[in-house]
């Protein structure tokens, strides 16, 4: 059968876009180009405290986590700049330390970015990744608005404005049965929340329901959705992706109450408060006294009973293995779509969060357990590996890391230092050793080994000093004993002071 010259000229031109279409797939997979344009899969967790397998803790059930720890770059000693959601979440995406007392509120976004015209400087790294090119998708808690948008928790989303005007190109959240993000956030199984219960609920729930019976299920579908979506589109993106829990209310499927014995769950072992300060340092739990059906109200002068201590710690595991197993879905999918060669991914928790510790149950304080959090990052071409705990690092360091994994020249400076090195090779002597954090009227430096607090009160002690190689859980300030190894911290401890409290 005779073909004609137009047939020909037909089927060449497909040939030839087959193949450019195949060489463009293999050029975006292949992982040893120079500065490919990798992917970015972020997932941010709420209150994340490092209670994983990677990180010690045998008993608590976190396989899917812990499967990605295996294969990726586990930092030890990673802090947070501020022990509260929305500050976290603004000094990590600005890659800024906080400059003033609203950099340490929830609405520092809202604040600094929100409804500012777009400038020379991008708002976020989020930003940055689009303006060179990438598809941003922000799916649930990125920044402190759960869906992006700012409204209050008992207002409807309806003409709300962007929190992160010039970050994302699509930001997407389903709210399922509760109908907004902020109801979802505080949710329940039946499909009320906290705010309309006017707080008469319990900070804690189990129900027989499916993954889907809680938000976090329906985040991780839809970010399973959008994958699907994006593997086909060749330009690059950034996803991130907030998941809810273990934040309060700690609400969980039954099914991940049933993994563990109640009786069986560690209590705290520094329930008392530490020796040598202030009860300024710390808090009466207020966010968690919210929740008024509690059978304990939480403060300093007592602990909670052995038994309500252990169900909450118990609410609380069950909550991060809720998390864990949708974390499991989403990056089960990327691997099943053929992405995961080309895509940097990155789990990051917004801030620790004290069990009983101290006899707090919340965040807000500028101690370790308020303050360390995971920090996970496998990036191709990268050796999986464990950053000793004499390694310190900051959340602002994921910026200025992010771009020199993806080939992004910075023109303006940051506070964060790249991780790269560290990333590789397991150390990095140009780093500087050191992490700052702020809340409370207080400016806290941690190092290798010790952890430095000066407070801007009136309540003394002002100056706190903890040894972690004596004293790992910070249970008595030693700083009245060691004078001169204070008057030498404190000279490094200057570098971190911005001015904040001035």
């Amino acid at each position: 059968m005779k073909v004609s010259i137009q047939a020909q000229i037909a089927i060449t031109i497909i040939l030839i876009w087959g193949i450019l279409f195949s060489l463009t797939k293999f050029i975006k997979k292949n992982p040893n180009e120079k500065n490919p344009k990798f992917n970015v899969l972020f997932i941010a967790v709420d209150d994340l405290r490092p209670e994983l397998g990677a990180y010690g803790n045998e008993m608590i059930k976190t396989p899917s986590m812990d499967k990605f720890a295996d294969q990726a770059v586990v930092f030890q000693s990673h802090y947070v700049q501020v022990p509260t959601c929305g500050a976290s979440r603004a000094s990590m995406l600005t890659g800024l330390l906080p400059r003033t007392p609203r950099h340490l509120q929830n609405s520092a976004m809202e604040h600094f970015l929100s409804n500012k015209p777009e400038g020379k400087v991008p708002e976020t790294f989020v930003h940055l990744f689009r303006r060179n090119g990438y598809h941003t998708v922000g799916i649930g808690k990125i920044s402190h608005s759960v869906d992006g948008l700012l409204y209050g928790y008992e207002e409807q989303p309806e003409g709300a404005k962007w929190e992160l005007p010039y970050s994302w190109d699509e930001m997407l959240f389903d709210p399922g049965k509760w109908g907004t993000g902020w109801n979802a956030f505080f949710g329940y199984a039946d499909g009320s929340n906290r705010q309309s219960n006017k707080h008469q609920v319990k900070p804690y729930e189990q129900a027989e329901v499916s993954d889907q019976g809680y938000p976090d299920g329906l985040t991780a579908d839809l970010a399973m959705e959008k994958l699907q979506e994006l593997a086909e589109n060749p330009q690059p993106f950034f996803m991130g992706v907030g998941f809810f829990k273990p934040h309060l209310p700690f609400t969980a499927p039954k099914k991940y109450w049933d993994l563990y014995e109640e009786a069986d769950i560690p209590l705290s072992p520094v329930p008392d408060i530490p020796e040598n300060i202030h009860m300024a340092s710390l808090h009466n739990s207020e966010e968690f006294n919210q929740y008024r059906l509690g059978e304990e109200k939480a403060g300093l002068e007592n602990r909670l009973s052995e038994g309500y201590a252990r169900k909450l710690r118990h609410a609380y595991y069950a909550s991060v293995s809720y998390v864990d197993a949708q974390v499991g879905k989403v990056m089960d999918e990327l691997e099943r779509l053929g992405l995961s060669d080309q895509t940097i991914v990155v789990l990051w928790g917004d801030h620790g969060w004290h069990l009983g510790d101290h006899r707090v149950w919340g965040k807000h304080t500028l101690f370790e357990t308020s303050l360390r959090s995971p920090l996970i990052i496998r990036a191709p071409g990268i050796s999986a590996k464990v950053i000793s705990p004499d390694k310190v690092v900051s959340s602002i360091d994921i910026y200025p890391t992010l771009m020199e994994l993806c080939g992004i020249k910075l023109n303006f400076p940051l506070d964060g230092q790249s991780l790269v090195t560290l990333t590789r090779e397991g150390a990095d002597s140009k780093r500087e050793n050191v992490a700052f954090s702020y809340f409370n009227q207080g400016i806290s430096m941690r190092t290798d080994r010790f952890r430095l607090t000066k407070y801007f009160r009136d309540q003394v002690p002002t100056i706190e000093l903890y040894d972690h190689q004596m004293d790992p859980w910070e249970t008595k300030n030693i700083a009245g004993e060691r004078p001169e190894l204070v008057k030498n911290l404190m000279k490094l401890w200057e570098k971190g002071d911005t001015g904040l409290y001035q």
